[in-house]
């Protein structure tokens, strides 16, 4: 990283339960398997992906994937910015270690931990916001959970809630590192639905490309663990479990770097950790080391070329779900327009009679008192007033023969 960053902002948005192939494994020019089975959308099976279940994946592992027209945002993004396709989980196992390590570079755990009916003490343990605090810089936590795992960070109150982010970002009153986690329904983890995850992404993003902040930050978007899917890169096994078991690497996931900054359409081939962005954090603004493992990971710094004079625009992604998607096509004229249904056309019809007979009679009314008042009215005068008034009211609102009618039931 050169001396003077201009990257004053890091983010780290950090979604769930996917792998490389399941994700990008059909991305043009990366490294995926293009051979397996479409995913339904939304998924229809959670699989397990605890350490148990990741050293059976060769049995075990869901082999399928993802579309371009699933996820059509993160496909733009990898176009039009940076995509690391030997990027790997740092835990060969679930969510909560993998969180722990992207916070602390350090987990005591390799699987979920049973906090409902197995409570723990929390966990000491330096970590990457208290190396910021001990120089004067700040972060925050959108809505993570791990955190709270951690005795001097579960307190803080740069914990905050998803949606606060949104709002610093358009405020641009970020911090030097965020840490974004999607709320509840969003953030990918089967069987959530994929299309409101991904959207919701996009707007985190689009409020920092609509901010003051876009030149002077770097977005990370990655996936915490596997999720139980396949993937065809076996990672390398360099550290291992007290049982002998690998604890690291985890496998491989997405991440896509997006910034003022990012390569145009590159594909990092380098290998990267979740421990790789804490590193980023710690060489961005000039941090020491938590322990080995941050020390010796990768910086990033491939991803990012800091000598030209950046050409990109912010990406502003519309924010489409599955049913805009629908909608977009049917304005382009590829999807017909749906008509209206039959209980549509029943209330349109009781509506507009009922709309006569008020107005019909509101005018022969107003006519008979008119009359009378002159002494020329009679009773059947009042009621050929009444039926002609009522008749020129139905042939205004009836449709003409030229006008489509409503679809039959």
């Amino acid at each position: 990283m050169p001396p003077g960053s201009p990257i004053k902002h890091v983010v780290i948005i950090v979604k769930e339960n996917h792998t490389f192939d399941n994700y990008f494994g059909r991305f043009p020019n990366a490294e995926g398997d293009t051979t397996l089975d479409p995913c339904p959308v939304p998924a229809d099976i959670l699989p397990p992906h605890d350490h148990q279940a990741w050293l059976a994946h060769a049995d075990l592992a869901v082999r399928q994937q993802y579309t371009a027209q699933d996820i059509s945002p993160y496909f733009a993004y990898a176009e039009q910015f940076t995509l690391c396709d030997h990027y790997f989980t740092e835990v060969a196992g679930p969510s909560t270690p993998n969180h722990l390590m992207l916070i602390a570079a350090d987990s005591p755990i390799i699987d979920n931990p049973d906090l409902v009916n197995n409570p723990q003490p929390l966990f000491v343990m330096q970590s990457l916001p208290d190396r910021l605090e001990s120089k004067g810089l700040k972060w925050r936590n959108y809505g993570g959970y791990a955190f709270s795992l951690i005795g001097n960070l579960r307190e803080n109150p740069s914990n905050v809630t998803s949606e606060q982010f949104a709002l610093d970002a358009a405020a641009g009153q970020l911090p030097e590192v965020s840490w974004v986690f999607a709320p509840a329904g969003l953030s990918e983890h089967p069987p959530d639905p994929i299309d409101k995850g991904v959207a919701w992404t996009v707007t985190q993003v689009n409020a920092i490309a609509n901010s003051t902040l876009w030149s002077s930050t770097a977005i990370f978007i990655v996936w915490d663990d596997w999720g139980g899917w396949y993937d065809h890169v076996e990672p390398a096994n360099v550290e291992q479990w007290s049982d002998g078991t690998q604890f690291r690497y985890g496998p491989r996931v997405g991440c896509l770097v997006i910034s003022h900054y990012a390569k145009s359409g590159y594909i990092s081939k380098v290998t990267h950790s979740h421990v790789s962005l804490v590193k980023f954090c710690e060489a961005t603004f000039d941090l020491l080391p938590l322990n080995a493992r941050d020390r010796d990971a990768d910086d990033m710094s491939d991803c990012f070329d800091f000598t030209r004079a950046p050409a990109l625009d912010p990406p502003l992604i519309p924010v489409l779900e599955r049913k805009d998607a629908a909608q977009q096509l049917q304005q382009q004229g590829a999807l017909p327009h749906p008509g209206p249904s039959a209980i549509d056309s029943i209330w349109v019809i009781i509506v507009v009679s009922f709309a006569i007979v008020l107005v019909g009679g509101a005018t022969a009314l107003t006519l008979a008192v008119f009359f009378k008042g002159n002494g020329a009215l009679s009773g059947d005068l009042l009621l050929t007033i009444f039926t002609t008034a009522g008749a020129f009211l139905a042939g205004l609102l009836a449709p003409s023969p030229n006008q489509p009618k409503p679809p039959q039931p």
